[in-house]
C-alpha cells in the first residue's frame, strides 16, 4: 500500500458546494447558524459529495473480528460471542438492526476475520485470518495483513458508492476490541495505558486490572513506532480497527462522508488519519462514547461528538442515532421558507 501515493489521490473539499450550502442557510428564514453543528455538518457533507448534500441512501458497515488478546482474560464476555452477534447481525436482529430500520438504513456486516466463520448469506466474507495472534507475545498481526484489511474497508466503501450509498456509518463487533483500540491510541497519542483503558462491556476491578497490564505487556514486547501507525496498528489493533481504518480512507478517497461511532471506530478514524492526514476532513462526528479515551482520540481528530448519551453498545448504534438528526436538518435546509420569501 502506497500511503504517499493514497494521500494525494485524496482531493480537498469542494469550496464551491460549502458556499453554496452555506448561502442556502444564511437565507432561511431563521435565525443565522441557529441549528449550530448540524447546519456546519450539512455544509461539511456538501462539501465531500461536490454538490448539495444528499443522505437519501445510507448504511452502516459493522465490521466483525476476533482478538488474540482474549486469551490474557481482558474481556468479561467469551470470545464465541463475536461469532453469535455476527450472526444476529447478519439476521437483522441485533440492536444496530433495529435503530437502523428507524432510521432507513441498511445495515452490511462483514467478516474480518473471526475466529470462526457463520454460514449467513447476508454476512459479507473478507476474512484476513481466523482472529489475531496474541499481541503480548508478539504482532497482532503482519504488517501484510494490516494492509490487506485496510484494502478490504476501501473496496467497501468503492462498491457501497458504486451501489448509489451516499453516507456511510461506522461500526464493528469484536470480543477483546476495547483492549486492542486502547492499546493503538495509546501508543499514537503518547498516554498512559492506565489512562486510555476502560471496562469495555463490564470488567470488574480485577478484570481491568489485566486488561491494563496485558496492554502494557504488549507494548513492550512490540515496541511500536509511534511516527509509523500502520507499525502500530498491525502490532496491536485488531481486524475490525484495521477494516475501519481503510472504511474512513475509502471515504476520503470516494468522495462518501463516513460517521465514526464510538472508541473502536475513533481509534480506526485515528489511524487513518495519521496514514493520509487528508483523510480527516472526510470524517463525520456522532457521539461521545463512555469509553475514557474516547474524548483524547475525538480531540485529537478535531471532531466535536453531536451526541452525549454515555453510550457504550458499539455496533454503530451511536453513529446511527445521528442519521435522523441529519435527516431534520436537511429537511429544514430544503423546505423552509427564506427570508426573500416572506417579504425581507
Amino acid at each position: 500500500m502506497n500511503v504517499q501515493k493514497l494521500n494525494s489521490q485524496i482531493r480537498p473539499l469542494s469550496e464551491t458546494a460549502m458556499r453554496a450550502a452555506k448561502a442556502r442557510w444564511d437565507t432561511i428564514a431563521k435565525p443565522v447558524g441557529s441549528l449550530g453543528q448540524l447546519e456546519e455538518l450539512t455544509i461539511r457533507i456538501a462539501g465531500i459529495q461536490g454538490g448539495e448534500p444528499n443522505l437519501d441512501k445510507r448504511a452502516v458497515l459493522v465490521l466483525c473480528a476476533d482478538n488474540g488478546v482474549c486469551q490474557q482474560g481482558v474481556a468479561s464476555t467469551p470470545v464465541e460471542i463475536t461469532a453469535v452477534m455476527a450472526g444476529f447481525i447478519a439476521q437483522k436482529r441485533s440492536s444496530v438492526c433495529v435503530m437502523a430500520r428507524c432510521a432507513n438504513a441498511d445495515v452490511i456486516p462483514v467478516d474480518m476475520g473471526m475466529f470462526r466463520t457463520v454460514a449467513e448469506k447476508n454476512l459479507l466474507d473478507r476474512r484476513v485470518a481466523s482472529g489475531t495472534a496474541d499481541m503480548t507475545s508478539g504482532p497482532a498481526m503482519t504488517r501484510k495483513q494490516a494492509e490487506q484489511a485496510i484494502e478490504a474497508g476501501i473496496e467497501l466503501v468503492r462498491s457501497c458508492k458504486e451501489q448509489g450509498y451516499r453516507i456511510l456509518a461506522t461500526g464493528e463487533m469484536g470480543i477483546g476490541n476495547t483492549t486492542t483500540s486502547s492499546a493503538v491510541a495509546a501508543v499514537l497519542l503518547s498516554r498512559d495505558p492506565f489512562e486510555m483503558t476502560g471496562r469495555g462491556a463490564g470488567l470488574d476491578d480485577e478484570g481491568l486490572e489485566r486488561k491494563i497490564s496485558a496492554i502494557r505487556r504488549a507494548i513492550e514486547v512490540n515496541q511500536p513506532d509511534p511516527e509509523d501507525a500502520l507499525d502500530v496498528l498491525a502490532k496491536l489493533g485488531g481486524f475490525d480497527i484495521a477494516g475501519l481504518c481503510g472504511v474512513f480512507l475509502g471515504g476520503a478517497l470516494y468522495g462518501v462522508p463516513v460517521l465514526i461511532d464510538g472508541f473502536i471506530s475513533a481509534t480506526a478514524a485515528l489511524v487513518a488519519a495519521r496514514i493520509c492526514p487528508n483523510a480527516n476532513a472526510y470524517m463525520l462526528p456522532s457521539h461521545a462514547s463512555a469509553e475514557p479515551a474516547a474524548k483524547y482520540v475525538l480531540d485529537e481528530l478535531r471532531v466535536l461528538p453531536i451526541l452525549q448519551a454515555n453510550m457504550r453498545l458499539g455496533e454503530g448504534t451511536g453513529a446511527v442515532a445521528v442519521l435522523p438528526l441529519l435527516d431534520m436538518a436537511l429537511a429544514v435546509y430544503r423546505e423552509l421558507m427564506t427570508f426573500a420569501d416572506i417579504g425581507m
